[in-house]
């Protein structure tokens, strides 16, 4: 492997506190009562669409969802970095992979109006060999576009790279383009997920299981 990419919500960075921060103040705007981070988490890598499940009830087909979804974005726009993370063990991966040559990059659902920021505000922005958005490309995982972009932009074929991610699409997406896929348990995985069918190559506890796979 010449390159390692990551998911961003629930991969790379633990940004479910800054998720569930923002989804509680909006269960208060409309009077109803926190829900627990522990119960909004496993929801955190599903975007409105799994926050507004458990959140309000709404799927996309309701007329409410649209309007409700521009006031979350806002919501969480104002408190993008109060409590997000890197999860333990992934800034010392980090250093690892460039101290090896290893090049990483992001391939995210997450809108750029968000990821770049977010990057920015944990300092990785300008380390980054590739940051492909949700709207970079004309399509978003699980389609493969966006990781064979990220492919392309660090100039290494699909098949040296590995692609680590915590659902079902992102593990789809990697093996569209060719590329090896890990599913990062430590994510947001909820007790529906069945991730022994999502046909990767391996799953692992820690980002620091990277470095023994890629050995």
């Amino acid at each position: 492997m010449k390159a390692v990419l990551f998911d961003l919500d629930g991969t790379l960075a633990d940004t479910a506190p800054d998720l569930g921060h923002a989804l509680n103040l909006q269960r208060e705007r409309h009077g109803l009562p926190p829900l627990p981070q522990e119960t909004i988490r496993p929801y955190a890598s599903h975007g409105t669409v799994g926050l507004f499940d458990i959140g309000f009830g709404l799927t996309p087909q309701d007329e409410r969802f649209a309007p409700m979804r521009e006031e979350y974005l806002a919501l969480y726009t104002a408190n993008l970095c109060l409590h997000t993370t890197l999860f333990p063990g992934m800034a010392e991966l980090l250093d690892q992979l460039e101290g090896k040559g290893i090049a990483w990059g992001v391939v995210t659902n997450k809108p750029a109006r968000f990821t770049n920021p977010l990057l920015e505000l944990l300092g990785l922005s300008k380390r980054a060999a590739s940051v492909i958005s949700g709207d970079t490309c004309s399509h978003p995982k699980p389609h493969p576009e966006p990781l064979l972009a990220a492919a392309r932009e660090i100039g290494i074929a699909p098949q040296g790279c590995l692609y680590v991610g915590d659902a079902e699409r992102d593990m789809e997406a990697a093996l569209a383009a060719g590329m090896t896929a890990l599913i990062a348990n430590y994510g947001y995985l909820s007790t529906a997920d069945r991730p022994e069918t999502w046909g990767a190559h391996g799953r692992i506890d820690t980002p620091q299981d990277i470095l023994a796979f890629l050995a």
